[in-house]
């Protein structure tokens, strides 16, 4: 047994970890398995990726099988991650359509979780640009499942947690671009409202993206920095930038040691949040070129940044709020953060669209993600949040929990008729089973 955890360091559990080295020893695996779940790089932050007896890694399945420059499409194996396909394929003039906040992610967990990125709100998640899947059943059969074979297959599959199966390969479309440079522009907003207002005004950007301060109170509750970003062309390049047009990702400080806890704390947390917003304020109404990797990945430049939080871990606390019910929500949401204290100055805000899967965690809206270090009262701070988001009609994102209770899961996605229905067919056993799963009743 081998006791693993998620990206948050919390909850630790035993598993019996299987690694398969081609695809089809995966699918025997898959075939044998024991309450079982697949595993790419461990990025999901709670329980999602932890089998109740098997975890079945997929770091073994990293080849890149085809490519079609003049379509974009590329087929690979579910445990290619996007830092490896944009290595590959940005020098050719080619970038995912969606990438989440890291880039170290495999596309099968990329699938799986349904990833959004700063784009969603017009470009939608990761799960619009997958042409083809390949799925290993847990009868051993291996299906083609798209939008026009198996659909309902795989549209459980997109966002389904890896509870439909286990994805061996993938055919996704990549964007065409001219240079790996993002053109950024800064908006600074001094609340909330402002906050959400400049996100709805910025449809037209491509990519919109604020980080918010969540120790901010009164008249400055929810005072934000909104990052509006643009891929550039050629022609907006200087020389030296023309020079490198398409700059690799550089090699990554690390966390060494476990951050004890009196690090991250309120007082240190708001001097940090108002250092940075004095810095945001400063560049307000500015352009500049800055590349992809710390656009899009500033994290991935802190190897092991999870450890800042303490060897105790911590949770990510990410809902989407409907349109009609954001603004009052997440008003009284910042409230009761600030004036708790002990949040992250890893706020962030974005505007969401539609999900693409059954169980996608998008809807039109708005969602905050936001990270607590582990402590006295935590678990039931949250729960007074989640009982905020489903009074609101929103939801929790699976690949970001390791706490919410079934009563909050299944009153935030109510369409789950469908999804279990899927399941039953392809699992009536229940061979397949994360602790997520067994904790949520899927």
């Amino acid at each position: 047994m081998t006791a693993i955890s998620g990206w948050g360091r919390y909850p630790i559990i035993e598993t019996e970890l299987i690694s398969p080295r081609t695809a089809d020893a995966l699918r025997r695996a898959v075939a044998q398995g024991d309450q079982a779940i697949a595993r790419g790089n461990g990025r999901a932050y709670g329980d999602a990726a932890i089998g109740v007896r098997q975890t079945i890694a997929l770091v073994h399945l990293d080849r890149m099988r085809a490519f079609d420059a003049a379509t974009g499409q590329v087929t690979v194996e579910a445990g290619v991650l996007l830092s490896d396909l944009i290595a590959a394929f940005l020098p050719r003039g080619f970038f995912p359509y969606v990438v989440p906040g890291t880039s170290l992610v495999t596309v099968g967990g990329a699938i799986a979780a349904d990833v959004h990125g700063k784009n969603h709100h017009c470009e939608g998640g990761f799960g619009r640009y997958v042409e083809a899947l390949l799925l290993a059943l847990p009868t051993g059969e291996v299906v083609r499942a798209s939008p026009d074979r198996h659909p309902e297959l795989f549209r459980a599959t997109v966002g389904g947690m890896g509870l439909t199966g286990t994805i061996l390969e993938a055919t996704i479309r990549l964007r065409p671009v001219e240079t790996g440079w993002i053109r950024r522009s800064t908006v600074v907003v001094d609340n909330l409202a402002a906050a959400i207002a400049a996100l709805d005004g910025s449809d037209g950007a491509t990519y919109s993206v604020a980080w918010i301060d969540c120790l901010a109170k009164g008249a400055s509750l929810g005072r934000s920095l909104i990052f509006l970003g643009e891929h550039a062309s050629s022609d907006q390049l200087d020389d030296r930038q023309r020079a490198n047009r398409f700059p690799l990702r550089k090699p990554p400080l690390s966390v060494p040691v476990d951050a004890p806890s009196f690090v991250l704390n309120h007082w240190t947390v708001a001097a940090f949040n108002e250092l940075y917003f004095r810095a945001g304020r400063r560049k307000a109404g500015s352009s500049m070129l800055v590349p992809v990797h710390p656009y899009f990945f500033p994290l991935d430049a802190l190897g092991g940044w999870n450890r800042i939080y303490g060897r105790r871990g911590f949770v990510q606390h990410q809902c989407v709020l409907p349109a009609g019910t954001a603004h009052a929500t997440l008003a009284q949401m910042l409230d009761g953060i600030a004036r708790r204290g002990g949040a992250s100055c890893l706020a962030v805000l974005k505007k969401l669209g539609e999900g693409s899967g059954a169980l996608s965690f998008p809807m039109p809206g708005y969602t905050l993600a936001l990270d607590f270090p582990i402590g006295r009262d935590l678990f039931s701070f949250l729960d007074e949040l989640d009982e905020l988001v489903v009074g609101a009609g929103g939801r929790l994102y699976l690949a970001k929990d390791a706490r919410q209770s079934r009563a909050t899961f299944e009153a935030g996605y109510p369409d789950l008729a469908g999804f279990r229905d899927v399941r039953r067919t392809i699992d009536p056993t229940a061979k397949i089973k994360s602790r997520l799963a067994a904790r949520l009743g899927l």
